[in-house]
């Protein structure tokens, strides 16, 4: 059976008891939250001690903040999000590539050219995080909001403030 006709069977259970369809469009907490794809963090809300409509979670590979700057524009001017919260995570697949390789890679497996496309590994998971937030913080197009960094260890479940 897919994937996708198992998702089908778990919501049917799922929504026949579901009683959240009154939650406001702007999260409860006012904060946007960036993390990893990763599916080890496969319930970052949860991990944060937050229920649906509390905050934005905003995923893609690394967590990187240039890939959600679209996102985190949208989450402030139209949803009024006011607190950005950045989690990268340890042993992350982003440390093990470089563009390069992975520009290479797509050129062998598929015949194409993605050299246009900037993938963001990054070989220091504490400065990633650095850099995300100066990024956003230094951002004319984000607002002068409170910018904070973590780092989620995979191995406990616990953040660790950057």
């Amino acid at each position: 059976m897919p994937v996708a006709d198992e998702f089908e069977s778990a919501n049917a259970t799922y929504a026949a008891s579901f009683t959240k369809g009154n939650l406001q469009l702007p999260p409860k907490r006012k904060v946007a939250i960036l993390t990893c794809m990763d599916a080890r963090i496969a319930d970052p809300a949860k991990a944060l001690g937050l229920s649906e409509g509390d905050a934005h979670v905003i995923r893609n590979a690394g967590g990187r903040a240039s890939d959600a700057l679209r996102s985190i524009i949208i989450s402030q001017q139209l949803l009024g999000t006011r607190e950005i919260v950045i989690i990268h995570h340890t042993n992350c697949g982003m440390l093990t590539f470089s563009d390069d390789q992975l520009r290479s890679q797509i050129r062998t497996q598929l015949g194409q050219d993605a050299d246009h496309i900037a993938f963001l590994p990054f070989k220091d998971l504490r400065q990633s995080v650095l850099d995300d937030v100066a990024f956003l913080k230094k951002s004319e197009l984000v607002l002068d909001v409170p910018v904070t960094g973590f780092v989620y260890e995979v191995e406990s479940g616990r953040v660790v403030r950057v």
